[in-house]
């Protein structure tokens, strides 16, 4: 059995991202596709699946095999809330439901990744509060919050990982920059995970702004 790299993108569809910011999240999410099906060792191992979060939280991808993915459409409503907390829940029974442990026998599946994309700050700040532990105790082997946009607080995202980006804007440029590094983040986890357990990021384009 090949060991399955997982990676888990949360993705802000909240009425604030109607327009322009949806479409540039939309291309550079297809960019990234194209990216890694251009990695063998992504095309061999790598799975994933996206959850949109606004009023509602979507598993709108189930975990699949890159090889088998296709791109779709990711839209989002006029106005409403951003339920970020609601969607660490989602992914921390996703996770707990799609990965393989191991055994003595099988060596089970790499430590997952997560990718969370927000241009604002969770609405259900209580939730989001209670999740940070959950999400802590899965062991993933990166979880990488990124700020998009003016409105984007990365206080909460520090509050949940020490990786997180700001990006002054939500236009293609910039998102396509965000997640050409992504994309080498994940590749570049998949080849760090065959020698140690900690995946190492690679360091990000200028143009993103890595908050310590």
């Amino acid at each position: 059995m090949t060991r399955r790299l997982l990676a888990y993108f949360l993705l802000d569809t909240s009425g604030s991202m109607n327009g322009e910011p949806i479409q540039a999240l939309n291309n550079g999410f297809n960019g990234l596709i194209s990216m890694l099906r251009a990695d063998p060792q992504a095309m061999e191992s790598l799975h994933l699946s996206v959850i949109t979060f606004d009023r509602d939280v979507k598993n709108i991808i189930p975990l699949t095999a890159l090889a088998n993915f296709y791109p779709m459409e990711i839209t989002c409503p006029d106005s409403g809330p951003t339920h970020t907390g609601a969607a660490l829940e989602m992914v921390a029974d996703l996770v707990r439901k799609d990965l393989v442990k191991g055994s003595e026998d099988e060596k089970g599946d790499w430590q997952p990744l997560l990718f969370i994309f927000t241009d604002g700050k969770p609405s259900d700040i209580q939730k989001y509060r209670q999740m940070i532990p959950v999400l802590r105790d899965l062991d993933f082997g990166a979880i990488v919050g990124c700020a998009a946009g003016p409105k984007a607080d990365e206080q909460f995202l520090k509050e949940l990982t020490d990786h997180v980006v700001k990006l002054d804007t939500t236009d293609a440029i910039t998102l396509s920059s965000f997640f050409r590094w992504v994309s080498s983040s994940i590749t570049q986890g998949g080849h760090s995970q065959n020698t140690t357990d900690h995946v190492t990021l690679p360091p990000p384009p200028s143009e993103l702004n890595i908050i310590i």
